[in-house]
């Protein structure tokens, strides 16, 4: 009962930033967990980032390094990334999963927005 979409993908060079938005419509949003996942065509699902529905704690994914922030408004979650490499270039989707724990494991997550595409290229 929760449609989810994304936007703001593209293509960036490298260290190049972009900011991803995620939309959230038909529920209650603010009792939601939201994540970002993403994926490469052939290879498996990776965790990006994560923040918990109270708003009180964020996760991020090893390989993120300081480089990713995910945020959180009243109508929106946002995934701001900075110093982009080649290796990011992924479709990154927004997941929702109701009053969770903030799980890095895709299969936790009941809600899946269609996806944006990022490529990082000169």
């Amino acid at each position: 009962q929760v449609q989810l979409v994304e936007s703001g993908g593209g293509l960036v060079q490298p260290g190049g930033s972009l900011r991803l938005s995620c939309a959230a419509s038909g529920s209650t949003f603010g009792s939601y967990t939201m994540a970002w996942f993403r994926q490469v065509l052939g290879e498996e699902r990776e965790f990006v980032a994560a923040i918990h529905w109270s708003g009180g704690t964020s996760y991020y994914g090893h390989f993120v390094q300081g480089r990713f922030t995910i945020s959180r408004d009243a109508a929106k979650m946002y995934l701001q990334m900075n110093s982009l490499k080649p290796e990011d270039t992924a479709i990154y989707e927004c997941a929702a999963d109701f009053m969770g724990r903030g799980s890095s494991d895709y299969r936790d997550y009941e809600y899946w927005g269609q996806g944006t595409q990022v490529t990082v290229s000169s």
